[in-house]
């Protein structure tokens, strides 16, 4: 029996995908999630999208910039987390609610790869869950150090070479992603 995997959709909100200049490739990056969305809830696979909230900012919970990215498809059946920090797992519910589902590894994909992607994939890892990192569906703005598709290929390499954890992180095109049914 395959291991259910569940979509992690991390931070896809208006106040940080909106504001010009935009993140590195954000609407071919919002198409390619929502295709895997579309392939995981097929398969029966949980979607959870993660929204980060911080009181006193546009991140503020309820406020227009904290609201999902409007170009996402969101079905009643997905499932929202809320969080603080950049990684899904602290003062959260998200391992209960995977543990609850029988969710056996992750698939991660989101905004933005160097903070939140990244913490989240190495956290995963670390508890014990094999990643599958979509390589092109998480994104970023541009720094000054690097632009945002040089941050996404790091990421990708620098993640899928990690074997400290025991659990492999794998860095896969979003087209080649396939969710087995549940």
């Amino acid at each position: 029996m395959p291991a259910l995997e569940a979509l992690l959709i991390i931070d896809m909100q208006r106040a940080l995908l909106d504001p010009e200049p935009r993140p590195y490739e954000v609407e071919a990056v919002i198409e390619r999630i929502n295709a895997l969305s579309a392939r995981a809830r097929a398969a029966g696979a949980p979607v959870i999208f993660v929204l980060h909230e911080r009181e006193g900012t546009p991140l503020t919970r309820g406020s227009e910039g904290w609201q999902l990215q409007p170009g996402l498809r969101v079905e009643s059946g997905d499932l929202r987390l809320h969080k603080t920090t950049p990684d899904s797992f602290n003062h959260t519910e998200l391992q209960a609610l995977l543990q609850q589902r029988g969710v056996q590894r992750l698939a991660i994909c989101g905004y933005a790869s160097e903070f939140c992607v990244d913490t989240t994939t190495r956290r995963a890892a670390a508890l014990g869950y094999p990643v599958r990192l979509v390589a092109d569906a998480h994104t970023t703005h541009d720094k000054p150090h690097a632009d945002g598709a040089q941050i996404r290929a790091h990421h990708n390499a620098t993640l899928s070479n990690i074997t400290s954890f025991g659990p492999r992180i794998e860095a896969v095109p979003s087209a080649e992603l396939r969710f087995e049914p549940a």
